[in-house]
């Protein structure tokens, strides 16, 4: 959304009141003074929305065992910790980041893990791959976007695709909720080898055809 420098005459003892809560909010003076006016006309600015769609994400996601979300208030992302099934119990880190603005994508989903392991960077690449390739199979044709892909060290990113149809912040937030957790899960399916490449084509599969919105 465009942003344009406004002159405003202020009460000198009212800005450092909304300096002093923009401090406590973790945001700054122009941010606050936006979102209270939006308030006031009802009217969501996409910080409010990705806001909206970040906090839902930890509610829905708090009561899980797999995943421990972190999300600090009025920011663009957040993270969710996980314990893969893996010999010494490595951890993988989920991190989403939402765009204020819509382009090709709306954000991207980056899979962090730190390992010195060979083995599990192998087959945690392999799966990456195999997930790509489902993706490219599966979700392309009935979406007809494409999803940008990147691999590096010790990071699988993955843009996240601009829903199909209008919908709430609920609906999004509950959305990459259940991708995340599918991904998760068949990701630790994978390592354990209690998943074949065909049953997570199967689960996938599934996964979309219950599936509302895709991202």
């Amino acid at each position: 959304m465009k942003k344009t420098l406004y002159s405003l005459v202020l009460n000198d003892e009212v800005v450092r009141e909304v300096d002093a809560l923009a401090h406590r909010m973790g945001t700054n003076r122009s941010n606050l003074i936006n979102q209270i006016l939006a308030e006031y006309v009802n009217y969501t600015t996409p910080e409010q929305r990705i806001n909206q769609v970040l906090s839902t994400i930890e509610e829905l996601m708090a009561p899980s065992r797999d995943l421990v979300p972190f999300f600090s208030p009025n920011s663009y992302t957040m993270s969710l910790k996980s314990s893969l099934e893996y010999k010494y119990r490595p951890t993988v880190k989920y991190e989403v980041e939402l765009y204020r603005g819509v382009g090709d994508s709306i954000g991207e989903l980056t899979v962090l893990f730190r390992t010195q392991s060979m083995a599990l960077i192998q087959s945690m690449t392999e799966f990456f791959r195999l997930w790509k390739q489902l993706e490219d199979a599966h979700l392309k044709p009935l979406t007809g976007q494409s999803i940008d892909y990147a691999l590096y060290d010790g990071k699988f990113v993955r843009s996240i695709a601009v829903p199909g149809k209008d919908c709430t912040a609920q609906e999004l937030a509950t959305a990459l909720s259940n991708y995340i957790t599918l991904f998760d899960k068949l990701l630790k399916g994978y390592l354990a080898d209690r998943y074949s490449p065909h049953d997570i084509e199967g689960a996938y599969c599934s996964y979309l055809n219950n599936a509302s919105i895709y991202v």
